[in-house]
């Protein structure tokens, strides 16, 4: 007995010395000390599947269908609790049904704990609030910015023949952004309802997908969208326009393009929807044109720089749905939801290289169903959400860098 208790005293003190000399993992760019000079490197992630906690008051999520993390590492999402289905409702029923349960407010923020700390959203005075919100940002001075992607439809819009009514011109309700304080006081709306007329329009939007704000110029950044085939860029304090740009640069063009194929000639403009816009350090523009499969690359000012297509022969939705960058202070990596294909994809950010892959479909941690939103935190943490059906958020956390050795890594399982 006395043998064994020492044999076992031994292993734990080596495990101790062990762990005291790894090198810390949770560093944005911290590598692997057992990496092979030659093999291609780049961050690992885990699923952490008690994260968040459970919401209060019987609250369920809907298609959630924006996320962002401010300057405090909080996590902000935004959802549709009209998406959910009539017997997730049965407390909403006259008489109710049950004691379950209830759509949770379209704006939820949690912290890095995972508890709810912050929740509001939905109709007020003196603003439209989306028929179907759409993304959200939280800029450098904390405040957040909604989109929407809902085209409802105005009494002019039904009175005409079907071919022009919701998706003609002028007949969209969400042509604007909203601007909020973090607790939901009402600041700024940015278009009106029903009047966007397309991508040259310079003061509505049309069904506006994704926002962001330059913390360096004060400049907000709209993916528009679902209906316009741009970026445009305003002050976002005043809502001044500034510029806007169609793919490649060029002024964009409301043509309907056909389905996308597989091995076509580049298009020229992009396809709807303009599904995301995101800012590195260095000025770089990354813009998602997710039914063509492609991320094309700009300076601020609209210049055309390069593009590449991930998982080109991906048809339905598209395979680039949000893009994210990591927090390595070279800004190494991007990161790629890919809806359709049920991954996160991991790219070289100068040679847009595909590095790896992970994820798969399912409903359990670390698999998506319909991956939309993607966000990073300061300590390189990975946050997604998931919409249609899947209805959530999610963290991975990060491992540090690691050499590659599956292109798709499948579910990143806890290794503990």
């Amino acid at each position: 007995m006395i043998f064994k208790l020492r044999t076992l005293a031994a292993v734990a003190a080596t495990v101790l010395l062990m762990a005291a000399c790894a090198p810390a993992d949770n560093e944005p760019g911290a590598e692997s000390p057992a990496a092979d000079s030659d093999a291609v490197m780049a961050p690992m992630f885990e699923v952490d599947p008690l994260w968040p906690k459970p919401l209060p008051n019987h609250w369920l999520l809907g298609a959630t269908i924006g996320l962002d993390v401010d300057s405090d590492d909080n996590v902000w999402i935004v959802h549709r609790g009209s998406s959910l289905e009539e017997k997730e409702l049965y407390a909403t029923w006259e008489p109710p049904a049950s004691y379950c349960c209830f759509a949770a407010p379209p704006v939820l923020a949690f912290n890095p704990e995972g508890d709810l700390i912050k929740h509001w959203g939905g109709a007020g005075e003196g603003y439209d609030w989306p028929v179907s919100n759409h993304g959200i940002d939280v800029d450098h001075k904390g405040n957040v910015w909604i989109g929407g992607n809902g085209r409802g439809a105005s009494k002019a819009a039904a009175a005409l023949p079907h071919d022009e009514s919701a998706m003609g011109q002028g007949r969209v309700h969400d042509s604007m952004v909203l601007k909020f304080t973090s607790t939901g006081e009402f600041l700024m709306q940015i278009g009106k309802p029903f009047m966007g007329e397309g991508s040259n329009d310079l003061k509505n939007f049309k069904m506006p997908a994704k926002t962001l704000v330059d913390p360096t110029t004060n400049e907000l950044y709209v993916a528009d969208g679902y209906g316009n085939r741009r970026v445009i860029v305003l002050d976002a304090d005043t809502g001044e326009y500034k510029r806007h740009w169609g793919a490649y640069g060029n002024e964009p063009d409301d043509t309907q393009l056909p389905a996308y194929t597989p091995g076509e000639p580049a298009p020229q403009q992009f396809r709807t929807p303009v599904h995301a816009v995101t800012l590195s350090d260095d000025g770089m523009v990354y813009v998602c044109d997710r039914t063509n499969d492609r991320i094309q690359v700009f300076q601020t000012d609209g210049t055309f720089v390069k593009e590449t297509w991930v998982e080109p022969e991906t048809l339905g939705d598209g395979s680039t749905f949000d893009i994210a960058i990591s927090r390595d202070p070279e800004q190494k990596f991007l990161y790629v939801a890919d809806g359709t294909n049920q991954r996160i994809h991991i790219l070289d950010r100068q040679s847009l290289e595909l590095l790896t892959s992970f994820g798969d479909g399912g409903r359990q941690p670390g698999q998506f169903y319909a991956v939309h939103s993607i966000a990073t935190d300061s300590m390189g943490n990975i946050y997604t959400t998931e919409t249609y059906r899947g209805q959530r958020v999610q963290r991975f956390m990060y491992k540090g860098i690691g050499p590659v050795t599956e292109k798709q890594q499948g579910v990143v399982w806890p290794s503990d």
